[in-house]
């Protein structure tokens, strides 16, 4: 399983549930990510970045709308209507 697919995975059944009023999207996903094992640190070009074990970083972006997302970055896009977060990887 690559990395990107163990987050995929951790998105699908959240450690917490995501709740709006308690806390931001971003660090939603900070927590569920840290949570679950991942180191996640600082980046310029995107909210934050997940370091893989071979020292490689993923970059991704949150967002609750799913339009008029940049392509060049890994986004984890929260669904309001149906509760639940998805994670689209870059297509650039």
């Amino acid at each position: 399983m690559t990395p990107f697919e163990a987050i995929q995975v951790i998105f699908q059944t959240p450690p917490i549930p995501y709740e709006a009023p308690k806390h931001s999207l971003k660090a939603w996903a900070k927590y569920c990510l840290q949570t679950r094992g991942f180191k996640v640190v600082y980046a310029d070009k995107a909210d934050f970045a997940v370091e893989t074990q071979a020292r490689e970083k993923l970059y991704f972006r949150v967002s609750d709308r799913p339009d008029d997302l940049d392509p060049q970055v890994n986004w984890i896009i929260w669904n309001a209507d149906q509760q639940s977060a998805q994670v689209q990887a870059a297509t650039e």
